[in-house]
């Protein structure tokens, strides 16, 4: 196991360089921090390599696994390429999956156009992974699904659900082509969500906080949906909003 102590050591620093997202997107990889996450990604290929806090034990859990390459760090390095206050002193490297979409097996997906509050963004991939949506595609000018906000809000979900980047009209007509309903949401022009019955397969698109879905895009969906409000609060949360619509939706 090696061990490394110098903040400036090469490695350190490419490693400090995947907090940024220009060396994400050049690299492919991202990093991630803490036993739970690393423990999720332990389940796929993506992990490339594990680096662990001096004072820290190899968690049991990894004992039991063809784990990759484990590096000793100090507090020190723990600090530089931690994204939090409190660094949990467990971090690994990770590629970025490469996923496809086959229309024969995925039958619901959640759509983000432009949405971009990491925590909004996290939460809706959980609530996707929990709701047994097959794939989440993010639309361009979405936020950054690899940022460690995302990450630590998403709860070891990327792991889990098939996270691609794509034009979302493009999207939509090989829904249409493959009898997908395409459902956009909206304050106008829409019904409620109540008037449209659970299905076996979906598209949903939830839109960016303040301005919603773009409205060229939801001119091209099958139908667009609101949830009504009871209160006095004029909307609600993006990321709240999808969890409702997607477990009505699914059938």
């Amino acid at each position: 196991m090696e061990y490394i102590q110098s903040p400036k050591n090469s490695r350190v620093k490419e490693w400090k360089k995947l907090l940024s997202k220009k060396d994400r997107d050049l690299t492919g990889r991202y990093i991630i921090e803490g036993e739970h996450l690393i423990e999720e990604a332990l389940k796929t290929d993506d992990v490339m390599e594990l680096m662990l806090q001096e004072n820290n034990e190899v968690p049991d859990l990894w004992l039991f696994k063809d784990i990759p390459p484990v590096t000793k760090i100090t507090a020190d390095i723990s600090k530089v390429i931690s994204a939090t206050k409190t660094p949990q002193g467990v971090f690994a490297v990770c590629r970025k999956s490469d996923s496809t979409i086959d229309l024969k097996k995925h039958k619901r997906f959640l759509l983000l156009d432009g949405v971009q509050d990491p925590g909004n963004i996290g939460t809706m991939i959980r609530t996707a992974d929990a709701a047994g949506i097959d794939v989440v595609i993010m639309g361009e000018g979405s936020g950054d699904v690899y940022n460690p906000k995302v990450i630590r809000s998403a709860q070891g979900s990327h792991f889990h659900v098939p996270i691609i980047i794509g034009n979302l009209h493009t999207w939509i007509e090989t829904f249409k082509a493959s009898h997908v309903p395409v459902y956009g949401t909206a304050l106008e022009g829409a019904v409620s969500y109540k008037e449209v019955r659970p299905t076996d397969s979906y598209a949903l698109i939830v839109g960016n906080e303040g301005a919603g879905v773009d409205s060229t895009i939801l001119q091209n969906t099958d139908q667009n949906l609101y949830i009504p409000i009871y209160g006095n609060s004029e909307s609600l949360n993006v990321a709240v909003a999808a969890g409702i619509l997607l477990y009505h939706l699914r059938k």
